[in-house]
C-alpha cells in the first residue's frame, strides 16, 4: 500500500484528491492546507485525515507527496519533500523563478527521489494517441507544429497579477507540448503579443493573447496561439504537418451528437474549461505517479521538463518586451 499526502485542497486539489482516493493500493492518508476549513471538506470526502506539513513531511509512513497548493510554495515544498526523502508529485510551474526551478531540481537529484511535474497535457488520450502514431512513422519526418491553446475568458485579476504572466502560467503547457511532441530542444523564440481581452490586464503588465514562434535545433517549426478568451468554449488543438502527411488532434466535446437541419448543421460547443477537458488526463496522471513510486515506471514529465518549459517561458516573456527573437542557450530548454 502506498500512502500518499496530499497539500492543497482547493480547485486541482480536489481533482488529484478523488483520483488518488479511487486508485487501487494506494491510501491518501493526508490532507494539508492553509484553510483548515477547505482541508476539512476534502478530507472528509476521500477519507483521509487532516495534517501539517510539518507532521506529513516527518512521517515515515508517508511515502509520496502530491503538491497542488499556490505556485508560490512549490518550491520551498519540493525542497523538503526531497530532504525527506519523498516521492514528490508537483503541479506547474516549479517556481516563477529560473534560479529557484534549478535549485530544485539538483536537490531532486542529489536525493535520488522521483519528482513529476503536472503537464496534464501529456497525459490526454487524444494527444498520447497523435504523439504515438507520429513517433511510429505515420507521417514520416515531423516538420511543423501547430498549437492552438485557447480558455473561454481570462482569470480574475487578482490572479492575473500574481500568476507570474500569461507565459508562465498559461503557455508553460504548450511550451511543454513543443518539446514533447517534437522531441526536440528550442533554439530561438520569437514572440509576438497583445493585450485585447481585458486592458485591466495591461495594466497588471501582462498579456492576453499570444502569437509565438519556436525553431528547434533540428530547423523544426512551431507556432503557438493563444488567447484568454474564446466565447465558444474551451480549445485545444495540435496539429503536425510530416514529411508523408498531417496529424491532428481537435476538441473534445460533451457529446457527439450532430444535429441535421434544413438551416444548419450543428455540433456542441468544446468542452467549458480544463477540468471537463482534461478529466481523463488527470486520472491518467496519478495512475502514472502510483506506478513510478511502485519503481515500475519512469517518469513522464520530471522535473527537468518542469525546468526546461519555465526557461522557454522566460524567454518567450523576454522577446516579447524587447520585440526580437531570444536565442535559448544549449541545454537550457
Amino acid at each position: 500500500m502506498i500512502d500518499v499526502a496530499l497539500v492543497g485542497a482547493g480547485r486541482i486539489g480536489k481533482i488529484h484528491g478523488a483520483n488518488l482516493a479511487r486508485l487501487p493500493g494506494v491510501r491518501l492518508r493526508w490532507v494539508c492546507d492553509a484553510v483548515p476549513e477547505v482541508a476539512i471538506d476534502l478530507a472528509g470526502r476521500v477519507g483521509a485525515e487532516v495534517g501539517s506539513v510539518d507532521g506529513v513531511l516527518e512521517d515515515p509512513g508517508v511515502h509520496a507527496v502530491v503538491i497542488a497548493s499556490s505556485t508560490d510554495t512549490h518550491a520551498d515544498l519540493i525542497l523538503r519533500a526531497a530532504a525527506a526523502r519523498k516521492a514528490i508529485f508537483c503541479e506547474k510551474p516549479v517556481d516563477l523563478d529560473l534560479g529557484r526551478a534549478r535549485a530544485c531540481a539538483a536537490a531532486v537529484a542529489r536525493a535520488g527521489v522521483p519528482c513529476l511535474i503536472g503537464f496534464q497535457r501529456r497525459y490526454d488520450p487524444t494527444f498520447t494517441a497523435l504523439k504515438r502514431r507520429l513517433d511510429a512513422g505515420e507521417i514520416g519526418d515531423p516538420e511543423v507544429l501547430v498549437i492552438t491553446s485557447r480558455d473561454p475568458a481570462p482569470p480574475p485579476l487578482a490572479y492575473v497579477r500574481r500568476s507570474g504572466g500569461v507565459f508562465k502560467d498559461m503557455l508553460i503547457h504548450d511550451l511543454d507540448v513543443c518539446r514533447w511532441i517534437l522531441a526536440d530542444e528550442a533554439d530561438t523564440v520569437h514572440v509576438a503579443a497583445s493585450c485585447l481581452v481585458d486592458p485591466a490586464i495591461a495594466g497588471a503588465d501582462d498579456a492576453d493573447t499570444t502569437a509565438v514562434t519556436i525553431r528547434t535545433r533540428r530547423g523544426r517549426l512551431c507556432q503557438i496561439n493563444t488567447s484568454r478568451r474564446a466565447a465558444y468554449g474551451y480549445d485545444q488543438r495540435v496539429e503536425v504537418l510530416g514529411s508523408a502527411g498531417m496529424l491532428q488532434a481537435g476538441n473534445h466535446r460533451p457529446t457527439e451528437v450532430t444535429a441535421h437541419r434544413a438551416g444548419a448543421i450543428s455540433s456542441d460547443p468544446p468542452e467549458a474549461f480544463f477540468l471537463e477537458r482534461y478529466r481523463a488526463a488527470y486520472a491518467e496522471e496519478m495512475l502514472h505517479f502510483a506506478d513510478v513510486v511502485r519503481g515500475v515506471a519512469a517518469p513522464r514529465t520530471g522535473i527537468e521538463d518542469g525546468v526546461r518549459a519555465l526557461a522557454l517561458a522566460e524567454a518567450a516573456g523576454r522577446s516579447w518586451r524587447e520585440g526580437r527573437p531570444v536565442a535559448i542557450a544549449e541545454g537550457a530548454a
